[in-house]
């Protein structure tokens, strides 16, 4: 069976200021979910899942999913409040209540992107060798891991999930970091309890690109609901990947083999960073590593 893709396309934009999954960065309109979806078919990839806010599931089917349906089968997961648990809040509950989201649509191993990140050609084929591997067991789960050097803007603070990763290249711990950034040639960075640190270009950390069993999501629903029993009415906080993961791993669950790459990666999460991924974009093109257009 062909592995599942689920990219989250959900989140508002609050950096950007709009909606930057259907951001054009190719010469002819390109997404950076467009490259995505190429390198996942390429990889081998049969489902494609786009997880999407109800209001804009129709325009994105329009400008986005329509394009690959002779390509891949594609499905649509709407990530909405739980049961109306908080109908005041408008920011979503996070990356895993968007992967929770998909359950119902993904029959198969899956990985898990995000939407405005472009991952490279590499990372795709890592995720699909890993997930039809024949002694992969229900447990054993992957990330593709990239440098944190690479994966910073020149124009303001990223989030990332700053992975420990032991001698045989498998996860030991992950802290979601909401605030990393460069200070002259220093990277920076501060924790939820807004404690100031440094961090090395080198350490390994998550961009969400991870490798997941269908068993995940029986382990993402108990999760949620013990999140909601503390956070419910609240206006920002998010249930997140990186620390569900951490908890498993923590406690024997699952492991995480770390799949590294070093690169190419890039994304859009301030428009001053447009420019730089349409001109690396340009560059791949140029090197014949994509067509353009892309889809013919």
């Amino acid at each position: 069976m062909n592995p599942n893709l689920v990219i989250l396309a959900a989140g508002i934009g609050s950096r950007y200021g709009g909606l930057k999954q259907i951001e054009p960065v190719g010469l002819f309109n390109e997404t950076i979910i467009d490259y995505s979806v190429f390198d996942a078919i390429k990889a081998g990839f049969g489902k494609i899942v786009f997880v999407v806010r109800d209001e804009i599931c129709e325009e994105f089917d329009a400008f986005i999913g329509s394009k690959y349906s002779r390509l891949a089968e594609i499905e649509y997961a709407i990530q909405e409040d739980p049961a109306n648990i908080n109908p005041g809040r408008k920011k979503p509950w996070g990356t895993g209540h968007a992967v929770l989201s998909a359950s119902e649509k993904t029959d198969a191993p899956f990985a898990v992107i995000n939407a405005d990140d472009f991952y490279g050609r590499e990372a795709f084929a890592q995720a699909a060798s890993f997930l039809t591997g024949e002694n992969r067991k229900d447990a054993d789960y992957a990330m593709v891991g990239y440098p944190l050097g690479i994966t910073l803007s020149d124009h303001g603070s990223v989030s990332r999930g700053h992975c420990e990763v032991d001698e045989n290249g498998y996860l030991t711990g992950i802290t979601e970091l909401p605030a990393i950034w460069k200070e002259g040639e220093r990277i920076c960075c501060k924790n939820r309890l807004n404690s100031k640190n440094e961090l090395t270009p080198d350490s390994f950390v998550s961009m969400n690109f991870w490798c997941f069993m269908p068993q995940v999501f029986s382990y993402f629903k108990s999760e949620f609901g013990f999140f909601l029993e503390q956070h419910a009415q609240s206006a920002s906080e998010e249930f997140l990947i990186p620390d569900m993961i951490s908890k498993l791993v923590h406690a024997g669950h699952i492991t995480v083999k770390i799949l590294e790459t070093p690169g190419p990666w890039f994304g859009i999460t301030y428009k001053e960073d447009k420019p730089g991924v349409v001109k690396a974009l340009k560059e791949l093109i140029e090197s014949n590593v994509y067509p353009s257009p892309l889809w013919k």
